[in-house]
């Protein structure tokens, strides 16, 4: 089991070690990712490999909207420390025990990923294409 530890991300702070961060409020609370959001909880490791693993566990959780029954607060929600490290602990440590088909969920998240991004950027061509015929139409 990785050992980690999560704390509240401060604005100036730079962290050397391997890290990414936890959105802790609205609706998209627990989302993970690599660059600083304003209000977020940083998670810090020992080594790069155990990040990867456990950033995939934290965005599998919050594709699956694990977090939301955990969200406090009326106007906008948001998730407590405490609420999160007494859940997030248990639940990685449960994910990443089946080793192997852990890492074959990984892959297939980091192929689907990578497919979605070109999938974006094609339909970004396809508009930039369409916009171009539209315009040369128009400017007739």
């Amino acid at each position: 089991m990785p050992n980690f530890i999560i704390k509240t991300h401060q604005k100036n702070v730079n962290y050397t070690q391997p890290h990414f961060f936890i959105l802790n409020k609205g609706m998209n609370s627990g989302k993970p990712q690599k660059e600083a959001f304003t209000n977020s909880f940083v998670v810090v490791f020992q080594n790069e490999e155990d990040c990867e693993n456990i950033y995939f566990v934290a965005y599998s959780l919050w594709k699956i909207k694990f977090w939301h029954p955990f969200l406090v607060g009326s106007v906008i929600p948001f998730l407590r420390i405490n609420d999160f490290k007494s859940a997030f602990f248990p639940k990685s440590k449960v994910m990443i025990q089946e080793h192997e088909a852990h890492v074959k969920h990984v892959a297939a998240l980091k192929l689907l990923e990578q497919k979605e991004k070109q999938f974006h950027e094609n339909i970004n061509l396809i508009n930039d294409l369409r916009r171009t015929i539209l315009y040369r139409y128009c400017r007739k």
